[in-house]
């Protein structure tokens, strides 16, 4: 298929589900559209799938026309789920057997953005490596640990491709129209973007921290690091000192100059987003996140979200889930 350029033109489906990412979306589907421009012929062609032909509506609420149902299309050579937000709500057997049947004929099989999170679900990554957009990793991880993901900005693996969303999509098929139609029409289409480096698959999903802190000392910048490598186990102040050879005097009056908090309040709510993100996109027991993000202590975790969020973690998957409220915000048991 993409190895193959004699395979012409390579028909993709893209298989919506409701709240996608547009993003991924066209960031995957222009590059096609331009690599038939710049060639002067058909090298790809794309249908819209959809679990019933139905308009599918983005996250951002504008629908898009299908060509089709999956019930519809007999044979695909390439499929590819385009998910989003609250992945993790999304449970639709008719599309899971769509990815199944295809994956059987030998169908190259993929996903955009969160979409790894349904092949995962249907049993499509297994003995494959795979990515998934940075926000959605930490839950995918406790939700699937026997498959095998990276925070790398596309994987490639065999029959399998994934892509973490976003603009990296675009950098996905521009690798796949280059390994196809070489990579001098891959550089052509990438122009045409603006778009001036054509990212490898390595390449890491989020910004470096200096960045996206907007400080550059370079001791905070491995203080920070720690944190976020260390959520499960939280290291303690005195070590994160000991580690970037500062004293603990000296860590906290750089986190008060260049982050205005201290270690210590810095360390929590990195936890407590972690925790948050893991409760609105996975199926683990609130006891099961509490201990995921370091809290040993039930009571502790409950108090210590709530002052940050303004509910308990509780009130917190309810909402997200549409459940009534029905368990008092005061309630200490988080099970």
């Amino acid at each position: 298929m993409f190895d193959d350029p004699g395979d012409v033109p390579l028909q993709i489906d893209f298989v919506l589900v409701p709240n996608f990412s547009m993003m991924a979306f066209t960031s995957a589907v222009e590059p096609l559209r331009s690599a038939n421009r710049m060639a002067g012929r058909t090298l790809y062609q794309w249908r819209i799938l959809s679990r019933d032909g139905d308009p599918v509506a983005a996250s951002n609420g504008i629908e898009v026309l299908t060509y089709g149902s999956v019930a519809s299309v007999e044979r695909s050579k390439v499929a590819l789920l385009v998910s989003g937000i609250d992945v993790q709500l999304y449970e639709d057997e008719k599309i899971f057997a769509f990815m199944r049947r295809m994956a059987r004929q030998g169908a190259v099989i993929g996903a955009l953005c969160t979409g790894s999170h349904l092949l995962a679900r249907a049993g499509l990554l297994d003995n494959r490596r795979c990515t998934i957009h940075w926000e959605n990793l930490g839950g995918f991880v406790e939700e699937f640990p026997e498959v095998e993901v990276t925070s790398d900005i596309y994987e490639i693996d065999r029959d399998r491709v994934t892509c973490s969303g976003g603009t990296a999509a675009l950098d996905m098929m521009l690798h796949l129209i280059g390994r196809q139609h070489g990579q001098a029409i891959a550089n052509d289409v990438s122009e045409q973007f603006i778009h001036d480096r054509i990212r490898e698959p390595h390449d890491h999903q989020r910004m470096e921290l200096r960045a996206r802190l907007g400080v550059s000392h370079p001791k905070l910048i491995a203080v920070i690091s720690d944190m976020e490598g260390n959520l499960e186990e939280p290291l303690s102040q005195t070590e994160l000192a000991q580690r970037a050879n500062l004293s603990t005097r000296q860590l906290e009056r750089l986190f008060r100059k260049y982050l205005g908090a201290t270690p210590t309040r810095y360390y929590l709510n990195l936890r407590l987003q972690r925790a948050r993100q893991l409760l609105l996109q996975t199926t683990m027991s609130i006891l099961s996140v509490a201990l995921a993000c370091g809290f040993v202590s039930a009571s502790h975790f409950s108090k210590c979200y709530r002052e940050c969020f303004g509910k308990t973690p509780r009130a917190e998957r309810a909402v997200r889930h549409g459940t009534p409220g029905s368990v008092s915000e005061d309630a200490v048991a988080i099970g």
